[in-house]
């Protein structure tokens, strides 16, 4: 499995994720080997399927914050990052869909493919990048005067993309989003009318709704209660049969129930760097790098 190495820093706000106490080694080490367990040998879905970068570099105009990225996404599965505020997490998720460059004086070197593909190639078009590279946000952002209905096929709408079922589609993406059975008899009320964690699967389903092949999620889950928290984790595990999931979280034991790899970055002073990455199973039970240890463990961080 080809997940190599990253570097990074980024300007992540503190969240309540970030005080939560983390838990031993051996807890994290014995959900994550559960989730493995649980869903079996990796097969990809196909050869050459997947998002990788390749030594890629991004700037906040002469600041320097991510540096010389190589990871590599498989289909098929979920890759969660992890590590301390401010070392490049959030930034290196922007470049995988081009969103890094919508920031004033931000600069990028490297390659980003996709299916072998760099989607930073001269005349690429960067709407059709971002319907095959969705993302889902850390607050939810439904568009407050659309229905829930209105919100889901949105992005349809925007891309003039052509639809045989709108019904169907708006049936099927909330219930990939797990929130068919809340609202199904509501369609028509605002999305805004919605708790905080229906408003984000709701956002999931608007992300779904284009077909996408990679879904990147920048802390989905850290302003939402605990049930909610679960019922997006569950969304998260059942979408990696049709898209890749590339996940940023603060939650030591998220990473462990969701992801099947996971990197871990840190920044000591220059561009943050991404320290080590290994299957999620590996990486909460033998880090082979001491500072690993030491923060999955709650040492630091």
């Amino acid at each position: 499995m080809d997940i190599l190495k990253l570097k990074g820093s980024g300007q992540a706000q503190t969240t309540s994720e970030d005080k939560v106490a983390k838990p031993e080694i051996s807890s994290l080490a014995s959900v994550a080997a559960d989730r493995s367990e649980s869903k079996g040998d990796f097969v990809p879905r196909r050869p050459g399927a997947g998002l990788e970068a390749k030594g890629v570099h991004a700037w906040f105009g002469k600041h320097h914050v991510l540096a010389n990225v190589s990871l590599n996404f498989p289909s098929g599965t979920v890759t969660a990052l992890i590590g301390p505020s401010g070392c490049g997490k959030s930034t290196f998720l922007r470049t995988l869909n081009r969103m890094h460059e919508f920031i004033p004086g931000a600069g990028m070197a490297g390659e980003v493919l996709l299916d072998g593909t760099d989607i930073y190639k001269s005349g690429t078009d960067v709407t059709k990048i971002r319907l095959k590279v969705g993302m889902v946000f850390q607050k939810p952002n439904p568009f407050p005067s659309m229905t829930i209905g209105e919100n889901v096929l949105s992005g349809i709408k925007l891309a003039q993309l052509k639809v045989s079922n709108k019904d169907d589609l708006l049936e099927e993406c909330l219930q990939r989003a797990g929130l068919w059975n809340e609202v199904k008899d509501r369609l028509s009320a605002h999305g805004g009318s919605l708790s905080g964690g229906q408003q984000q699967r709701l956002c999931i389903a608007r992300a779904l709704a284009v077909k996408p092949e990679v879904l990147l999620m920048d802390e989905p889950c850290s302003a939402l209660d605990p049930g909610s928290t679960l019922r997006i984790e569950e969304t998260i595990r059942q979408l990696t049969e049709s898209v890749i999931v590339v996940i940023v979280t603060h939650n030591m034991q998220q990473a462990a129930r969701v992801s099947d790899f996971t990197g871990f970055f840190l920044s000591d002073g220059g561009p943050g760097q991404l320290v080590e990455v290994a299957s999620t199973k590996e990486i909460f039970s033998r880090p082979k790098d001491e500072r690993t240890e030491a923060y999955v463990t709650g040492r630091f961080g």
